[in-house]
């Protein structure tokens, strides 16, 4: 039997902390800002015209968001990465299994700065344009924020593009737009519920792909109707700029830090075994 050695072991810590609002984890922000600006957006959606039609758009374009962000993510050059800080054997995602988590760590580097930036720069350009902008913005913030996951999944030994996989990607993003402590709750569990499966190696049987697929339109569609409400604010004028790449960072911010937390449980859950996880949140 495995046992965690003090990197491991300091990592979980971390890990439980991200997860515990009581103890001043990230998770509590998601609230604090989302909630506010869900409920401004209800709003403006709510008004005749523009407001049905802009979601109407929004969630048709989600839709697809998933599967362009994981095409686009590139697990050689990821694994080229790994051969270049020393681990040569590195050529395929099962051999990222028997690399050290410090070690993984190491070759992830600041990945979350990429992305920030080209969340800044993309929200900026979208502000400038108003209401007509959003309907490309938030379809390009997703794909992007997908992408980012796709890469962390991809650094930690994950095929995301296996069906689960790409539902527990888009659950990340559903966590993280959550604007209640009941939707981030059901979130984190759903969460936690495929980070267990995947570490006791149960399969997803063929019946199951029809209703995975459904699941993974149905949080596409709620992604894309609490990114909505969540930028609109962007569409008024003069400021708009600086809403949208102030969101953007912000958000994008949010889902690097939950890969990267997420998805080292993940590996140390399918090294140590499912007792790993543990959902540090009060049930929904």
């Amino acid at each position: 039997m495995m046992i965690p050695d003090h990197y491991e072991r300091q990592a979980m810590l971390e890990i439980q902390h991200w997860k515990n609002p009581r103890a001043g984890g990230s998770l509590r922000a998601f609230k604090v800002i989302n909630k506010p600006l869900d409920s401004l957006g209800n709003a403006i959606l709510q008004a005749p015209g523009i407001g049905g039609i802009l979601q109407g758009v929004i969630i048709a374009l989600t839709g697809i968001c998933n599967d362009l962000a994981q095409l686009s993510v590139r697990p050689q050059a990821i694994f080229e990465e790994f051969r270049r800080d020393g681990w040569s054997g590195v050529a395929s995602l099962g051999d990222i299994g028997a690399l050290s988590l410090a070690g993984i760590d190491k070759t992830v580097g600041s990945l979350s700065a990429k992305y920030k930036g080209l969340a800044l720069a993309e929200g900026m350009g979208a502000g400038l344009t108003g209401i007509a902008g959003l309907a490309l913005d938030i379809p390009s913030l997703i794909t992007l924020n997908l992408r980012a996951v796709g890469e962390y999944a991809t650094y930690y030994g994950f095929d995301i593009n296996k069906q689960e996989e790409k539902l527990f990607a888009l659950q990340i993003m559903g966590l993280v737009s959550s604007p209640s402590d009941a939707a981030k709750n059901i979130a984190m569990a759903q969460l936690a519920a495929i980070t267990r499966d995947t570490a006791k190696k149960r399969t997803w049987r063929q019946l199951e792909k029809h209703a995975l697929v459904k699941i993974i339109q149905e949080i596409a569609k709620t992604l894309g109707i609490r990114l909505t409400k969540a930028k609109l604010a962007q569409t008024v004028p003069i400021v708009g700029a600086v809403v949208g790449g102030g969101y953007n960072v912000y958000f994008t911010t949010q889902v690097c830090d939950a890969a990267y937390y997420l998805y080292r449980e993940r590996f140390l859950s399918m090294r140590f075994g499912p007792q790993v996880t543990a959902v540090a949140v009060r049930p929904a």
